[in-house]
């Protein structure tokens, strides 16, 4: 039989039990040919040039984010392909095949498995290309023009990027088969199975894994100032060393001490599932760290996408509060500038704020803007009453002052509240802050600090007083209509129209849409690893069971120490994610100014379903492959 053949026979052998990894590894693809095809297509020169630029730099960090997670994906899938294969060609050996015909069996063999993996994500992408296409701007709330074809440049990236990847980790395969002895082949697959731990060690792993995890939730979530970025950065790693640790101490050293107490040990048979997890905790805790850290990254993407669109929003809330905004120098325009609009339009309501303008060189703070202006605590009370606006502060005090600020997307900055400003040399506290549209758009080019009226008046002598006059039609699609008779008036200073069908922002919806694709990625990695783990795991097990089966185990109590130690390979990972998943989403809100508790838990809850899927299917599937009845 030739190598090709040999090759071939041993692919078709170990199709299915790797077909979960093929095709998450395929699903991975599929989304990395669709990501590349949406920048080269052309489809997004329809959102403006600064929307596309902005989208484009989205989906290639994302794309890049997919190319790490591929690397590793690849590095996971041939490592556990080459440690299951060891046993099978070290037997080669003693027909006479030299370790160099071995290796290149094995390349052969793995390389139609990666080959396969990239001709069916290709495939699939390039058919449900335009689908695609049509969901990603469906959740975008998008309309530009979908595609047909798929771009030639995005499947020849896409396949480049795939092998190179694949052949260094096949390569690495060789070189590890050539090396090794025939003993150390024929023994790989069950090195480090049945292994009790020293508790010594365990305990070590224990303090650092927990040690790790606290520092990293807290950086997670402390506020500050640019030291954000760096303190989220430094959460990431810590709280993957952390759980890595966890794993590999606090639970084995949990479950160790859990057999020392008979009384708990003996009831309900839990002395064969719980022995099994003891003994096989130091080769499996590597799985369970890299599943959990897997949901991890799917909740904090979901969670990212769900407050993208939530912010998004409430951005356009924000922005569509009033359609005009009139500015002029002069006192009690309100009725003049609304008769102009009521020539063309119908006011759906309308507001009058004045606000004292203010030099740079007058006011003191710690963030700098483009522009400063003092409201009176009063005009904006009023203003919130007439647009049917929240409107629940206290009026500061002399020394006190509230920030009515802008809605942002995401900022490093989460200990805003605290600062103080000096304006002509009098230092005011923060006593709040509010992002309520008082202003809408205006609010988005001015720092607005809302005073006591005895503070306006007082600060009147040192600015520009200006009177910003708010008006909502309630045809906002007809809004061009009066803007050539608030302009032609001879007391507008200057004048703010909103275009409901604007998309400035749009490129923010695809954020929605990238975040979802990517949520599918990951629990769909994690949920394929643990379901391979637990496949190859009962091929393993089997001479085990059939033992229990011949001194008398019944295989009703058979069934239910496998169910029990399949529900700890899925539970103990997502109870670790559920508890990080906390801090991340905490530290995501933290930074986007938002409540994203509701989001975290949902996504939880839909890894937990996906999750309890799989845990049955897996039971099923363990069954069938010890042969148990």
């Amino acid at each position: 039989m030739s190598m090709w053949k040999l090759a071939f026979k041993n692919f078709k052998e170990s199709l299915k039990n790797y077909l979960s990894l093929m095709v998450s590894l395929a699903f991975t693809v599929l989304i990395f040919l669709n990501f590349q095809n949406v920048i080269d297509s052309g489809i997004l020169d329809g959102l403006g040039k600064t929307n596309r630029e902005n989208a484009e730099f989205v989906i290639q960090a994302v794309t890049f984010v997919l190319i790490c997670f591929m690397l590793f994906f690849i590095w996971y899938s041939t490592s556990v392909f080459l440690t299951k294969k060891k046993k099978k060609i070290g037997i080669y050996a003693f027909i006479g095949l030299t370790n160099q015909k071995i290796g290149k069996l094995y390349m052969i063999e793995t390389s139609m498995t990666g080959l396969l993996s990239l001709a069916l994500g290709l495939g699939v992408g390039t058919l449900t290309a335009r689908l695609f296409q049509m969901i990603m701007m469906k959740l975008s709330d998008i309309t530009v023009e979908v595609f047909n074809s798929i771009s030639l440049k995005s499947i020849l990236t896409v396949s480049a990027c795939y092998v190179v990847i694949y052949v260094i980790f096949a390569v690495k395969g060789y070189v590890n088969i050539v090396r090794s002895s025939v003993l150390e082949m024929i023994s790989a697959s069950r090195k480090n199975e049945y292994v009790r731990q020293h508790p010594v060690i365990l305990l070590v792993k224990t303090v650092l894994g927990v040690a790790a995890l606290s520092t990293g939730y807290y950086l997670a979530i402390v506020k500050g100032g640019m030291e954000v970025f760096r303190n989220t950065l430094s959460a990431v790693v810590f709280v993957t060393i952390g759980v890595y640790l966890v794993f590999g101490g606090l639970i084995p050293i949990i479950f160790q001490g859990i057999t020392k107490r008979k009384s708990f040990l003996y009831k309900k048979q839990r002395t064969l599932w719980v022995n099994n997890i003891v003994f096989r905790m130091k080769r499996n805790y590597r799985t369970y760290a890299i599943v959990s850290v897997l949901m991890l990254c799917s909740v904090t993407a979901l969670a990212a996408g769900f407050a993208m669109k939530e912010r998004y929003d409430g951005m356009i809330h924000f922005r569509n509060t009033y359609t005009y905004q009139v500015l002029s120098t002069s006192a009690g325009k309100y009725k003049e500038f609304e008769k102009l609009i009521q020539k063309d339009n119908d006011i759906a309501y309308g507001t009058e704020v004045s606000m004292i303008q203010l030099e740079q060189s007058e006011i003191k703070a710690r963030w700098k803007s483009t522009g400063y202006a003092v409201l009176p605590y009063s005009k904006v009370k009023e203003a919130a009453k007439e647009a049917n606006l929240k409107f629940n502060l206290k009026e500061p005090k002399d020394d006190e002052y509230i920030n009515v600020d802008k809605l942002v997307l995401l900022s490093l900055i989460t200990d805003r509240k605290e600062d103080a400003i000096e304006i002509h040399d009098k230092t005011y506290e923060c006593a709040d802050v509010i992002t309520e549209p008082y202003l809408g758009y205006l609010q988005e080019m001015t720092e607005f600090y809302l005073v006591n009226n005895h503070e306006y008046e007082r600060l009147k002598n040192i600015g520009e007083e200006v009177y910003v006059y708010n008006y909502r039609i309630k045809d906002v699609k007809n809004f061009e209509a009066s803007v050539a008779a608030l302009q032609g008036s001879a007391d507008c200073a200057g004048l703010i129209k909103i275009d409901p069908d604007d998309q400035e922002a749009s490129w923010i919806q695809i954020i929605y849409s990238v975040c979802i694709f990517m949520f599918m990625v990951f629990i769909l990695a994690s949920g394929s690893i643990i379901f391979v783990k637990i496949y190859n795991d009962a091929f393993e097990e089997r001479e085990r069971y059939a033992i229990l089966n011949k001194i008398g185990v019944g295989s009703r109590t058979v069934k239910k120490e496998i169910a029990c130690e399949l529900r700890f390979a899925y539970l103990s990972p997502f109870l670790v994610m559920a508890i990080s998943s906390y801090f991340s989403v905490k530290a995501l809100g933290n930074m986007m100014r938002t409540e994203l508790l509701e989001i975290n838990i949902l996504s939880v809850v839909i890894i937990g379903i996906f999750f309890l899927i799989c845990y049955l299917f897996s039971v099923s599937v363990y069954m069938k492959n010890i042969k148990m009845k």
